[in-house]
């Protein structure tokens, strides 16, 4: 799977897990150099806790478009730390 914006790959892995109908992709699988860290955060009920990060490709920016759960409840653990995209990322085999 790949996540794209903006004409860039921004992360690409064999190994994504599907929570929710949202690709998750591992930590190591993330082009860094585009994730600046927000201050949002959401509350889902059987998830917990989800932390933001704005995409930036060729000066532009994609705000609060990828999210992770460092914490996440007990049945979601096995997504900790891994990526899911929205807003306008395209995420495609």
């Amino acid at each position: 799977m790949k996540a794209t914006w903006n004409g860039t790959v921004i992360a690409s892995s064999d190994a994504t897990i599907v929570v929710g109908g949202n690709h998750y992709f591992p930590p190591d699988s993330i082009e860094k150099e585009h994730f600046l860290p927000s201050k949002k955060h959401t509350e889902c009920p059987w998830k917990g806790t989800a932390s933001y990060f704005h995409i930036e490709v060729a000066d532009k920016i994609n705000r609060n478009a990828a999210w992770t759960y460092h914490n996440p409840k007990p049945a979601t653990n096995h997504i900790k730390d891994y990526i899911a995209f929205w807003k306008g990322i395209q995420v495609s085999s």
